[in-house]
């Protein structure tokens, strides 16, 4: 068997979230008749298309949703996993690179804020596992906000991918004249990537400096029930 190119070489290799599971972040946010249904999670994408409509089926039956939302949801999770597949089989470049996570999330009544550095070539990392550590370090009890942090982690690293298609793309149109392929990727979610390895190594996924502990120390908030419907009512306001 053929070896893959290493994630640490210049040479491309395919196409793959830099996490040990090549899981789908999928996002949900579908209004119907003034009835409004969110949710975000992870599906793998070689998991057959009939197992789409029957999730949804599930779904609506479990929330007691009127049966509009069958297509809708079916229609939504179709959508974004064709957008993910297309990216499969195209050539990705990476080099060295630690990239900026950031965390801004409220699930139920628990707000939490963080930032920390994602090793990008270390393809055994587990989002899941990391949220779950993360949940019990800050004492965070709500068993939504962990899959809640996973998901958030699997977008930016998706998002980042597929910048990283665009760059390989736009290294073979201008390679020529240059000596090798370099690359800055740019999050919306992240900023700029930063290359650390050299003062990390790549034994750990994550990575909080220590002259940034102080800055960067996660931020975990119980808000009242008057709160989240206040933060929910200009949710609502803003999105129409």
């Amino acid at each position: 068997m053929k070896a893959s190119a290493s994630p640490h070489s210049k040479a491309p290799f395919k196409f793959r979230i830099p996490t040990a599971e090549n899981l789908v972040p999928i996002r949900l946010d579908i209004e119907i008749d003034g009835q409004r249904f969110k949710d975000a999670f992870t599906w793998n994408p070689s998991d057959p298309d009939s197992e789409v409509v029957v999730f949804a089926k599930r779904t609506v039956k479990d929330l007691k949703l009127p049966p509009a939302f069958i297509t809708q949801i079916a229609q939504s999770i179709q959508s974004q996993l064709t957008e993910f597949r297309s990216f499969e089989g195209q050539d990705m470049y990476t080099g060295e690179k630690i990239i900026p996570i950031k965390l801004d999330l409220r699930v139920n009544n628990t707000l939490i804020k963080d930032q920390f550095l994602w090793d990008l070539n270390n393809y055994e990392s587990d989002p899941e596992e990391f949220s779950r550590t993360l949940c019990k370090d800050l004492g965070i009890d709500d068993p939504e906000v962990g899959p809640a942090i996973a998901v958030a982690i699997r977008e930016q690293l998706y998002e980042i991918a597929v910048q990283n298609v665009a760059s390989a793309r736009e290294s073979r149109m201008s390679k020529k004249g240059r000596r090798g392929f370099e690359h800055v990727p740019v999050s919306k979610t992240g900023g700029a990537s930063v290359d650390l390895v050299k003062l990390f190594g790549h034994r750990s996924s994550v990575v909080r400096k220590r002259k940034d502990w102080d800055i960067y120390e996660p931020i975990v908030d119980l808000l009242s029930n008057e709160e989240v419907d206040a933060l929910e009512a200009k949710e609502e306001r803003t999105a129409r």
